[in-house]
């Protein structure tokens, strides 16, 4: 897989809304910082923050978009991002974006997320 392909393969596991789709995809040493401030560091805390997301936001869509590489190497990738997604709370159609920055770190031949820090975006 190349760092390319990690980024579809994560936007997929993503649309399951299934924590198992997305285990393989996340480094132990993984690092996530919403949106709305809150930081949640190390699988486990990543895990119980994404299945919360997963109970709270039904039918949730989630894209990545215009994609720009600071680095690729075999080691690691550092990719800037825009995110939109769609979903239904509370019974109600809601919608977000925003941009990220992320990390990737090959491990044992596999692309996996090693820190992701989404912010909003400003215009």
């Amino acid at each position: 897989m190349i760092p390319e392909e990690f980024i579809k393969a994560y936007e997929s596991a993503l649309a399951t809304q299934d924590w198992n789709s997305l285990d393989k995809l996340i480094s132990d040493q993984i690092a996530v910082t919403f949106s709305d401030g809150t930081v949640h560091v190390g699988k486990d805390e990543v895990q119980i923050a994404f299945e919360k997301n997963f109970a709270s936001i039904k039918s949730e869509k989630y894209t990545i978009q215009n994609v720009k590489w600071l680095r690729k190497e075999e080691p690691f990738a550092v990719y800037l991002f825009e995110f939109y997604w769609t979903g239904i709370v509370n019974g109600k159609s809601v919608s977000g974006n925003g941009i990220g920055t992320s990390v990737i770190v090959n491990e044992e031949g596999r692309w996996k997320l090693l820190t992701e820090h989404l912010g909003k975006k400003t215009t």
